[in-house]
């Protein structure tokens, strides 16, 4: 990798994006790229900037970590998110006119299928099976009527879909054992290092756990039940 290619990911690194963000990121971009049918055309890495931009987004919002690590690297400056990601002819660097904000109904259908997904792949054990089941159910009830709540109900439900999002989490931090708990911890401490010296212990703590819970549902492939 050379040139503005190079300098692309040096970029990223300049801002702290983790490793695994980063290939989360690049991911994002080959599912959606190859959903479209067998592609031969190669794939640039600048392609997946926007996908590893809006990853790295949403990992902050979940560990509450703000600005941008101090850079590390000489001559390299941090580069800023567009305004999606691209679809497969787009240069890199426009906005892609296909993002869309993903609506209630469409979040439920979307986790609904990954639920069913970590079950089919036994990705999760026979004793969370029953939690995944009545708790699809309750969301396959709740994806009939998404559509048309307003107001208190539509409030109710997103306030119900975080209470079953946090006990789904729980019972997956219930399943690992005290070396997988180490390692959780030891993988999030070294994401969050680039910007750990700015943070209040209390500050710390709290991104140290979401940063762990975030290693858990990739563990067992759950998705975000909140809203």
């Amino acid at each position: 990798m050379t040139g503005p290619s190079f300098d692309l990911v040096a970029g990223w690194a300049a801002q702290g994006v983790p490793l695994k963000v980063a290939f989360k990121g690049i991911d994002r971009y080959f599912e959606r790229y190859y959903a479209k049918g067998p592609r031969r055309r190669p794939v640039k890495i600048d392609f997946c900037e926007a996908d590893v931009l809006d990853v790295f987004d949403e990992w902050r919002r979940a560990t509450g970590v703000t600005g941008t690590a101090e850079l590390r690297t000489e001559n390299v400056e941090p580069r800023t998110p567009d305004r999606g990601p691209r679809t497969q002819n787009q240069e890199p660097g426009t906005p892609n006119p296909e993002r869309r904000t993903h609506s209630l109904p469409a979040h439920l259908e979307r986790v609904v299928t990954r639920l069913t997904a970590a079950r089919a792949k036994g990705s999760v054990g026979d004793a969370f099976d029953g939690l995944i089941d009545r708790t699809a159910r309750e969301l396959d009830a709740a994806r009939a009527d998404a559509r048309g709540l307003r107001g208190a109900a539509r409030q109710a439900l997103i306030a119900r879909l975080a209470t079953l999002d946090a006990e789904l989490l729980q019972r997956a931090r219930e399943m690992l054992d005290e070396d997988a708990r180490a390692q959780f911890a030891r993988e999030a401490d070294a994401e969050l290092a680039p910007f750990r010296s700015g943070m209040s212990p209390h500050a710390f703590a709290r991104a140290q756990q979401a940063a762990i819970d975030r290693l858990v549902r990739e563990r067992f492939n759950l998705p975000t039940i909140a809203y």
